[in-house]
């Protein structure tokens, strides 16, 4: 970075002209700033020009203690947008490794740049969320959850909807559904880019621009590494040995076994775990932590075990193994559970432990790239590796590995790249959903997190049974919980355990996003017999005795 910067920033929660000039003398306050321009509270954004010294955790405190949000959006030198020089000898201006989510983002935004690119993929293009992840699972989930819900309806009075319990023929529609996404969402995709070439082969990185494709070098002005990642198992005595599932081999199962233990209860665990359940395995699932969904609030994770069950899943938190074995067909696990020796034993195993990026054999070291400890690309708040002429986007970078968050990356990396745009990568307010049933869907912070961050925390937690159209649709499986600042009404974050909760959660992104107010949702209209009403009914707590409201009155 140049010794001086203009810094661009995103405000949130201002509301009026006075909340302009707040702002402004806040960031006027810091030490290095200068030049600092606040064109109008509707703007929701400000400019500066700050020193070296001045970092952007300095400038979000400035504003935060003058009661707003900020973001750092782009911070660039003061000479202006600096384009990458053209280098005479170089073969394309960027070249992406990885043709998934976040290197067809970077591809066609240097298509749209006027950039020669060349894409290089050495396995299937379209990577893990067309063929192995996203839309497989979900496609799986659903069929699962048709199955359950013909055999399991709300109430005598629904019909069953009849659909295929043939296993082998769901796997067929699965497949059929992933030929075709990925010819037109991928393979067609680079044809309507002139300026877009695709190689296949296994890529090496060559020094600090080049490239090596099974034999041949190029050499590009700026490198998009976007590699991905793949499923890791922890070390655990006789796992390789034995054998296991991972969640690509459990896709493409012809047969179903009669029971399956599932080790791991993040979102992937649980989605297979209720999925192969909902077709008819006996699944036990296993999780090391004190609770399964650990990453969410632990009020989503008891509820969610005790629906799991109901279904008949067999459920253990605080689980150590010690060893795995597999004799005669039959899979057996030693393990430690509140202190007791147990063994626990199925037809399957499914390890759904994590995943762990793409770099193995990519040549990093050699190009001056440096990696995490589990093998993650490092970046700065650009995108920006260790050696300058790269960048690195998607999975390939570590948590959190959502395809959306992938696309974003990949873009971002090469505006940055190419013409110096100094984007910076954001990822607040950032949205995550668990495709179970009912399914699990956050953002913001929850309330572990707002205490640990020093806010005076106000919590409300709304049951679904509150909610008229959980109630019509006799599924009051769920809640809703808000996190708020005492101090300022401002909604810090939203956990909701929901049938709708992945589209529920948008709402609430918004909200924590803008830095809006609990009173910003009680004074937003929420149609009627809607999930996203359960919204506004759990904002109406933190005052109000719901049970003593009518249906529409609130």
């Amino acid at each position: 970075m140049s010794e001086r910067s203009h810094v661009e920033l995103e405000i949130r929660a201002m509301t009026c002209d006075s909340c302009a000039r707040h702002v402004t003398k806040a960031l006027e306050a810091v030490a290095g700033v200068s030049e600092v321009d606040v064109p109008g509270w509707q703007s929701g954004r400000a400019t500066l020009v700050a020193g070296a010294e001045v970092t952007d955790k300095a400038l979000r405190q400035a504003v935060e203690e003058a009661g707003y949000r900020a973001t750092v959006k782009q911070r660039r030198p003061t000479e202006g947008e600096r384009r990458a020089p053209t280098i005479e000898s170089a073969d394309y201006d960027l070249l992406v490794i990885g043709g998934a989510s976040a290197g067809f983002a970077a591809a066609i935004k240097g298509a749209e740049l006027d950039a020669r690119v060349l894409l290089v993929e050495g396995a299937t293009i379209g990577g893990t969320c067309v063929n192995i992840g996203c839309v497989p699972s979900k496609n799986l989930i659903r069929a699962a959850e048709l199955v359950y819900h013909s055999a399991h309806p709300a109430h005598e009075g629904l019909a069953a909807c009849g659909p295929t319990t043939n296993w082998q023929q769901v796997i067929q529609q699965k497949d059929d559904l992933v030929t075709s996404l990925r010819q037109s969402k991928y393979v067609d995709v680079v044809k309507a880019y002139p300026n877009i070439t695709l190689v296949r082969g296994q890529a090496l990185l060559s020094g600090k621009r080049g490239v090596n494709v099974d034999g041949e070098t190029y050499v590009a002005r700026k490198i998009v590494l976007a590699t991905g990642a793949h499923s890791w198992a922890p070390p655990i005595p006789g796992l390789e040995e034995a054998g296991y599932l991972d969640s690509t081999a459990a896709f493409e199962l012809q047969e179903l076994p009669e029971s399956m233990i599932v080790v791991g209860a993040g979102a992937i665990g649980l989605e297979l775990t209720q999925l192969f359940s909902r077709f008819g395995v006996k699944v036990t699932l296993l999780e090391a932590l004190p609770r399964i969904a650990p990453a969410e609030d632990p009020r989503i994770g008891h509820a969610l075990a005790r629906y799991l069950a109901q279904e008949g899943i067999e459920v253990h938190a605080g689980v150590r193994i010690q060893r795995v074995d597999r004799s005669d067909g039959t899979y057996r696990i030693q393990a430690e559970m509140g202190g007791e020796a147990t063994e626990f034993t199925a037809a399957q195993l499914l390890v759904a432990t994590g995943r762990r990026a793409n770099t193995a054999d990519l040549g990093c070291e050699e190009a001056g790239i440096k990696l995490g400890k589990r093998g993650e690309i490092i970046v700065d708040e650009h995108l920006q590796t260790t050696n300058p002429a790269v960048y690195a986007a998607g999975d390939c970078i570590g948590e959190p590995m959502f395809v959306y968050v992938a696309a974003y990356a990949g873009g971002l990396a090469a505006e940055n790249a190419l013409k110096g745009a100094g984007r910076v990568y954001d990822l607040q307010a950032l949205p995550r959903v668990t495709f179970t049933d009912p399914q699990v869907a956050s953002v913001g912070l929850d309330e572990g997190q707002a205490r640990e961050q020093g806010y005076s925390v106000k919590t409300t937690v709304l049951e679904l049974k509150y909610v008229p159209q959980a109630l019509v649709a006799y599924n009051t499986r769920g809640l809703i919980k808000l996190v708020a600042d005492a101090d300022s009404d401002r909604l810090l974050g939203v956990q909701i355990l929901a049938a709708e909760a992945g589209d529920v959660i948008q709402e609430a992104t918004l909200v924590v996003r803008l830095g809006l107010k609990v009173s910003d949702l009680l004074e937003t209209f929420h149609p009627y017999l809607t999930m996203v009403e359960g919204l506004k009914l759990a904002a109406l707590t933190f005052e109000k005795d719901v049970t003593r409201l009518s249906c529409c009155a609130s």
